[in-house]
This record gives structure tokens, sequence and C-alpha cells, in this order.
């Protein structure tokens, strides 16, 4: 059996003890700070049952599953949280229970809106951009030009050849690549159509020769230990791998680009399953999740950049003055997000992508 395979159904067997004046949060590890969760509880009197996980996949196992125990998750708004919805998996949330719902960022909730409507489901979270993690030595040696900000970085033939000797590894994920490739193009990124994914598709395939590997976290360890130079994948993702190549034996520096052409922009949200045990613990625990000083404290724990307007002004300027946590008007105005096909649209871009990676 697969690892991921086991650890899904470990996790079903797994669900978190019950208790009065308890809320059972499941998230992602190191995503909200831990001196804030005492606050809470402080605060509440109610205590956090704090489990973690480290994909959606096993997210949703649970979830579909049914009786997973869980108050509030924090699911990756798509393709997860939106096909998530569409089961009928949460409640729609009672706002009058959230008086901190006005320090959400009117612009990421507008993004989100497209992929829960109203806004009625999920409050956003955590949220970045997928973009180029590249080796400066590196590159620099084999491309002294090389468009480092570009798209065609990754989808130029003429480009990623030359990188393909020290390694270019790219996201396992077709609603990921895709679209960007669709927007090197010039096209809708969020286009459903046949030929349009027919494009997309073969543009991936004419720098297959060159990709060393489909993956969707084995980048970040890749890049900073040397292994490779180049990758397309998530912001968080490759500022870990600047972090721990700075820190290895053997320091790298790893840099981050967000395509001038425009990014996919990625938010976690936080939610409430519907058979959640104690939906009043959840709603309070969403309104803490709302305060300024927690949304600050775990962005300056993560390196994230948080849904919260008012949290800015608290963050270091190491954070809130970083262009490729929290782009510039003009950069986020290039974002595009994607929306949930239909069964036969996705049957469609999951055989277009698994043609582009296995050559056939």
């Amino acid at each position: 059996m697969r690892p991921i395979l086991i650890a899904v159904l470990l996790a079903l067997c797994a669900a978190p003890a019950f208790a009065q004046g308890q809320v059972n949060v499941y998230n992602w590890s190191d995503y909200i700070a831990p001196d804030q969760l005492k606050t809470f509880e402080k605060d509440t009197g109610v205590k956090v049952n704090y489990t973690t996980y480290d994909s959606n996949e096993i997210l949703e196992a649970k979830l579909r599953a049914g009786r997973s125990g869980y108050d509030v998750v924090v699911p990756t708004a798509s393709p997860f949280f939106v096909r998530q919805l569409a089961a009928g998996l949460y409640r729609p949330l009672d706002r009058g229970k959230l008086k901190n719902w006005k320090n959400l960022d009117p612009g990421i909730m507008a993004q989100l809106a497209k992929y829960d409507p109203g806004n009625a489901h999920a409050i956003p979270w955590m949220w970045g951009t997928t973009g180029i993690g590249y080796n400066v030595e590196a590159v620099k040696k084999r491309l002294p030009d090389a468009p480092v900000d570009s798209l065609r970085m990754i989808f130029d033939p003429a480009v990623v050849s030359k990188f393909a000797d020290c390694g270019v590894m790219l996201l396992d994920s077709a609603t990921d690549v895709l679209p960007a490739a669709l927007k090197y193009l010039g096209l809708n990124p969020d286009s459903k159509k046949s030929e349009d994914l027919v494009k997309a598709a073969d543009v991936v395939r004419a720098v297959r020769p060159y990709i060393r590997k489909f993956h969707s976290s084995e980048y970040i360890n890749a890049l900073a230990g040397g292994d490779i130079c180049l990758a397309f994948g998530f912001s968080g993702d490759i500022f870990q791998a600047r972090d721990r190549g700075a820190k290895a034996a053997e320091k790298r520096e790893i840099a981050y680009a967000i395509p001038r052409e425009g990014s996919l922009l990625w938010i976690d949200v936080a939610a409430i399953p519907k058979d959640a045990p104690d939906p009043a613990a959840a709603l309070r625990f969403l309104d803490f999740l709302l305060e300024p000083k927690v949304a600050a404290a775990s962005s300056e724990l993560t390196g994230y950049a948080n849904a919260n307007d008012p949290a800015t002004a608290l963050l270091p300027k190491d954070i809130s003055g970083n262009p490729l946590i929290y782009p510039p008007a003009d950069v986020r105005a290039k974002f595009y997000t994607i929306t949930a096909g239909n069964a036969a649209e996705t049957r469609e871009r999951t055989r277009l992508w698994t043609s582009v990676k296995t050559g056939r």
C-alpha cells in the first residue's frame, strides 16, 4: 500500500475525543500561533483540541466518511473546499455570531466568493500565490539574463532546456499548471473549453523532456538541497526552501518570483463541517481567528499573508513590506482564481494531464 493511502486509512480510524466545552480543530501544522490558542482557552473557557494533517486528501477523506468529529477545518479553497461544498459537507455561517467579520480583506473576499457565493460558508485564513522558485547561482551560471519573473521560465522550451542538467520540477497538479499554461498563452486561465485545455497541455508537453519530476511537495527539499535548480510551486513552499537553503551546511540562495503575466491566488479557508459536534464553539473559534492580533501572530509564524486588513499594521515590516508576500495592487490585479468544472470538464482535464505526464 502506498504511504498516502495508509495515512488516509489511519486518519479515518482516528477521531478526536468529544468533551463538553471543547472545540475540535483540524488544521495544517504550524498554521496558528500556539500562544494565541492558549489565549482563546483562557478568555473563553473552551478547550482547544488541536490536531493536524499534512494533505488536503486526508482531510477530504475524513469529511466524506462522515462523523469526523471536527468543529473547524481548514481546506484549500480550490479544488478541495469547492467540491466539498458542492457535496454539502459544510454548515452556513451565522454572521451574527462573528463580530470580527468586518476585519476581512474585501479583495480576498471577492475572490473567495467565486468559490463560495455570498461568502456563506467559510472565512479566508492564509493565502499565497503559485510561481517560480529558483537557485540564484545555478540559474545565473546557465542563463545570466534568464526571465525569472516570467512564465517563459517554465513554459518556453528554449529557456527551460537550459536548466535540464541541474533539475526542473513542476507541481503535479492539473488545476495549478494548466491554468498557468493558459495564462502563458494569453488565454483565460479559467477556461473549460476543450480546445483551450488541449493548447495548454501542448505547452506543458513541449517542455516535458526537460522536467525531472512532477510532484507537489518534494521540490521544497530538492531546491534547498541543490537537487534541482528550478521549480514551479506554491509561494510558501518556496519560502520554506529558501529558509532551509540558507541554513544548510552548503548554503544556497533560493529566490521566489511571481510571474509578471499573473499568478493563481490560492486561499486556505476555515469552515464548519455539517456534522460538527459543537457549532457554537466553532463560531467562537472562527471569530477568534478574525481578531487582528491572532492573524498577525500567525502570519509572523508562517510567513504567509493573511486576509485580515487591520492585522497588517501589526506585522513586522519584513513580512508586511515584502512584495512577494503582500504584493502591490498592480501585481494583485493580475491574480486569477479557478472555478470548479463539471464532471465532464474535470475528466477531460485529468485525461490531458495524465497524457502530458506519461508522454502518451
